[in-house]
């Protein structure tokens, strides 16, 4: 019984701490922003393309006009000018149709792209597209830099916190970026 109960213990720590290695890595490092072809909340098709020569920060979120996604905006809203500054332009990625991105852009004044994948490809590429309680993206943002290479993952993100965190974080991989050049 003693040696079942150590062996049910050592197989606990190593799935415990092999998890939580793997969940702390960043395994996007490096990896380019994949090409895309979306509409923004205008209507227009926005590609990769139209994002490179700029730092992006390409947020994913579950659902316009809901508690956490409505206060992430509104954040990002706030710090808009900030991000700007700094040379970086945000996009957000949800489910949600152009109609719905409108309305949500309009009715918070959101300055900045927000990209209708209504069809999971973007979000499924980036391995953020969830199925349950229903389809939806989770709430996870690429850092890409002006090369379009990411170079990070948030895959916990609160929408409290979220723009200062990336605001902190955004100054020091530029100054990283800056350092290889």
């Amino acid at each position: 019984m003693k040696t079942l109960l150590s062996s049910i213990m050592a197989t606990f720590a190593y799935f415990f701490f092999s998890a939580s290695v793997f969940a702390s890595s960043n395994i996007w490092e490096g990896v380019p922003l994949p090409e895309f072809e979306l509409a923004d909340q205008k209507g227009e098709i926005k590609t990769k393309n139209d994002f490179l020569n700029d730092w992006l920060i390409l947020y994913f979120y579950p659902k316009d006009k809901t508690p956490g996604c409505t206060v992430e905006a509104q954040n990002f809203t706030n710090d808009y000018a900030k991000y700007k500054a700094l040379g970086a332009n945000i996009v957000g990625v949800s489910y949600d149709d152009v109609e719905s991105h409108k309305d949500f852009a309009d009715t918070y004044e959101i300055p900045f792209t927000l990209l209708a994948d209504t069809d999971a490809k973007l979000s499924k590429t980036m391995k953020v597209n969830r199925i349950l309680p229903w389809p939806h993206a989770s709430r996870e943002t690429f850092v890409i830099n002006p090369e379009g290479i990411i170079v990070h993952h948030y895959s916990d993100v609160s929408p409290k916190s979220h723009s200062q965190e990336l605001l902190e974080d955004l100054k020091s991989y530029q100054n990283k970026q800056s350092k290889k050049q």
